[in-house]
């Protein structure tokens, strides 16, 4: 057909030439966007294969966190004086889709001004470092975990309540040059509410309010402020209290055996 054109007058042959460019050219798109096509719904098929697959459900996490803490007591009356960082980190076993035990290591520091032992304020201040190790079980409002098509009573997040007992080392030192106070530990009990979500296969978002009642009042550091002065005033148990705002990224791993529906459907 091409060698015959070459025997067609000038005109003709021109015509002729220009119709089978444009023929090729319609050709080579068509099966340019063939390939793109195919290779489009190949990445969709990829992409989809995650949510398609069964949702993986998890036991264990690890995570870190921070944010601001505080401090309640006889030279701070109300939370969030003298606002101060605070950080963790924890590991949390999950028992159930409603239950869950969680250890945690944290860290804050706090501050206030120093008080005479007739509770004049003074102009100078002091600050304690404390470390915390707690152990706390959590209950979920919601069924936590991988949303599925089996149980739609399951959510990938919930508002939770935590309770449990700890431990604190701390260390005062006036904020002035040359000062210390040496280092105590007192007990205490950590509780509070929290809010965890699950926005992927095995990374989440916790965010928690945490209120640690000390069994003691010398977080100060300062024998101007403890029992002996009663200048905790509304707090009639006269013990320090203090408190964590944090958020924090989770990480998830262990993964559940998950039972066989089909096997179990009797």
């Amino acid at each position: 057909m091409l060698i015959s054109a070459f025997l067609l007058p000038k005109d003709e042959k021109n015509r002729f030439f220009l119709a089978y460019v444009k023929k090729k050219q319609y050709l080579c798109t068509l099966i340019a966007c063939e390939v793109v096509r195919k290779w489009l719904i190949g990445l969709c098929m990829l992409m989809a294969l995650p949510a398609l697959a069964e949702p993986k459900t998890y036991l264990c996490e690890i995570g870190l966190q921070g944010g601001c803490g505080y401090y309640v007591g006889d030279a701070a009356p109300h939370i969030f004086m003298n606002p101060r960082e605070a950080y963790g980190v924890h590991f949390r076993y999950k028992f159930t889709k409603r239950w869950a035990l969680q250890a945690k290591v944290s860290g804050q520091r706090i501050t206030g001004n120093d008080f005479t032992i007739r509770g004049e304020k003074l102009d100078t201040k002091w600050q304690t470092q404390m470390v915390n190790v707690d152990l706390m079980a959590e209950f979920n409002f919601f069924r936590f975990g991988p949303a599925n098509e089996f149980d739609g009573r399951i959510r990938p997040y919930t508002p939770y309540i935590f309770l449990g007992f700890g431990a604190g080392v701390f260390s005062g030192d006036w904020l002035t040059p040359g000062a210390g106070n040496g280092t105590h530990a007192a007990a205490y009990v950590p509780l509070g509410i929290g809010f965890k979500w699950r926005f992927y296969d095995f990374i989440g978002l916790n965010i928690a309010w945490q209120h640690n009642i000390y069994i003691s009042d010398e977080l100060e550091c300062r024998d101007a402020l403890n029992n002996k002065h009663q200048l905790n005033g509304w707090n009639w148990m006269n013990c320090d209290l203090t408190g964590m705002l944090t958020i924090g990224i989770v990480f998830e791993f262990g993964e559940a055996k998950i039972p066989c529906r089909i096997c179990n459907a009797d």
